[in-house]
Order: C-alpha cells, then structure tokens, then sequence
C-alpha cells in the first residue's frame, strides 16, 4: 500500500516553479532543441492518427486496437538507446490509434469519421504552428502566443470546420495550446538535466496531463493565496 501511495506521490510531484513557468528568458539552445524535436515528433505521430484514420475501415477496428497495444508494449521494452526503433513503434502506435479512434466515435458516439480526421487535423496544425514558432523564437512567451495566433491563422485559412461540434472542438483545440505551453515548462526543465529522451517526452504529453494540470493548478492557487 506504501508503495501505491509513494508512486501516486512521485507521479504528482514536479520541481519546476511558478516563475519558471512565467520566465521571460531566452531558453538555452538545447532545451530549445529537445523542445523542437518533441513537437517535431507530435507532429508525425498526429499526422500518422489522421492518416490512420482516413485508412479506417470499420471490419478492421478490433484488429487495430491489438496493433496498437503491441506497439507500445514494444516501444516500452525496446532500448532507451534505440531511438529510431522506439520511434517507429511511435509513430506505428498513433497510426493505429488514428483507426481505432475512428471506430469507437463511430459505435459510441456516432460521429462522423471524416470529423474525427479533420480535428486530427487541427491538432496537426497546433503542433506544426508550435514547431515553427520554436524554431524561429527562443523566449517562451513568443513561442506560445505567436503558436496560438499561427494557428488560428492557418485554421481560418483551411476552412477548418466540423459542423455541430464546431465550438467544442474550437475549445478543446485552445485548451490544449494552453496545456502545451505548460507541459513546455516540464521538457526544458528536464533539459537542465541533460538531453532528454524525445520519444518519451512526446506520450508524457498524454500520460502526464493529470499530473502536470495539477501541479500548475496549484501554482496558480498558490500564487493567489499570496
């Protein structure tokens, strides 16, 4: 039971600070590149999602979802040190997902799927407009607001549209750019410690949310409370 708890524990902790969050300083060149390479890398496994599921074939829905968890119980007994290996199983991972997903809106929530592509298809915006942002400004603040004003740009731009849920995607997509600028904290915070691993930091962004909404959330209350 002590073990439970310490792991909860351990997997809520994070050390980096409200002024981290809010710093203003230009980031060191190689945090600046293990955060290029992560959006890089979120880039190509959403593009695989959306192609996965613009493939998507209803009969084929169960047979991707056993692809899929094979493929991330490869990436997680592969070799931190075969990178290009763990990234393929990745980017086979989200393509997988990408036609999986289409299957379970489909059954559960009677979406259509050409829906399902094109909201890939904004998160495929929001990465690519964040890469970019990366590669062009080191401050953070630059890099998050001149993402968000890319992307709702380029989003104009390509009629991005999805009908009913228009609104709801909208805010799903801006609520995410928030959560994207905090979970940047998290990767250029690790960079202090060496070159990080830009497979893991890429999944971290989903399996890690909880935590790290909570962590800032706290900051935030923190901060008021002062």
């Amino acid at each position: 039971m002590n073990f439970l708890v310490n792991a909860v524990k351990l997997y809520f902790n994070r050390n980096w600070t409200r002024q981290d969050m809010m710093s203003s300083a230009p980031i060191p060149q190689h945090a600046r590149t293990s955060l290029q390479m992560v959006f890089l890398t979120l880039l190509c496994a959403t593009l695989a999602a959306a192609l996965g599921s613009h493939l998507f074939r209803e009969e084929e829905g169960r047979f991707t979802v056993i692809y899929c968890l094979a493929s991330f119980l490869w990436l997680h007994f592969t070799s931190p040190w075969g990178v290009w290996r763990r990234l393929l199983f990745l980017i086979v991972g989200a393509f997988c997902i990408g036609a999986s997903v289409g299957h379970i809106t489909e059954y559960f929530f009677e979406i259509n799927q050409s829906a399902v592509m094109r909201f890939l298809h904004g998160v495929a915006i929001v990465f690519g407009c964040f890469l970019f942002a990366a590669m062009v400004h080191r401050e953070r603040r630059q890099i998050y607001f001149n993402g968000l004003i890319q992307t709702y740009i380029l989003m104009q731009l390509s009629g991005f549209d999805i009908h009913q849920w228009t609104l709801k995607a909208y805010v799903l997509l801006a609520l995410f750019m928030g959560y994207l600028w905090v979970y940047s904290q998290e990767i250029l915070y690790d960079a202090r410690f060496g070159e990080i691993d830009f497979v893991n930091g890429t999944y971290a962004v989903f399996l890690h949310l909880p935590a790290i909404v909570v962590h800032a959330v706290r900051l935030c209350l923190g901060a008021n409370i002062e």
